[in-house]
């Protein structure tokens, strides 16, 4: 059976994405920890991130950093937090969000109801800045 994530990126469940290679795609959260909570997710459907090709996990981290800084700019963040749990669904996937310190890395403290409004203000500034970094060509249209 396929994941929830898996559907995601078969267009067959909506969510707002920031980002689509060929090797993974990055969309927000529908949980999230901070305005601009991403998720970055391989195409591959795989679990744990230290069973599957360094390459893949090199590809993953560099989309990660691009993402952070985005969400620092767009976000005027102190920094980008970045986590691997991989407990919530079975698909690997990298969380990177907005931090303004370590309490924000606390994932009981997620937004389980955001509004969907501000969910879209958060991909458009997110997509935006990710465009300014030069990252237009894998940046999805609003």
């Amino acid at each position: 059976m396929a994941t929830v994530f898996s559907r995601i990126i078969a267009g067959e469940l909506p969510a707002r994405f920031v980002w689509q290679d060929q090797t993974c795609v990055a969309f927000l959260s529908a949980a999230p920890l901070q305005p601009g909570h991403t998720l970055v997710v391989p195409r591959e459907e795989v679990d744990e991130w230290v069973e599957v090709d360094p390459a893949l996990v090199t590809h993953l981290t560099k989309v990660a950093q691009q993402i952070g800084k985005a969400q620092v700019a767009a976000f005027s963040a102190r920094r980008a937090g970045l986590m691997i749990a991989g407990y919530e669904i079975p698909h690997l996937h990298v969380h990177v969000w907005p931090s303004t310190s370590l309490a924000d890395f606390d994932l009981a403290r997620v937004d389980n109801a955001p509004d969907p409004t501000d969910l879209d203000d958060a991909a458009a500034r997110l997509r935006a800045a990710l465009r300014d970094l030069g990252h237009g060509e894998v940046v999805p249209q609003d």
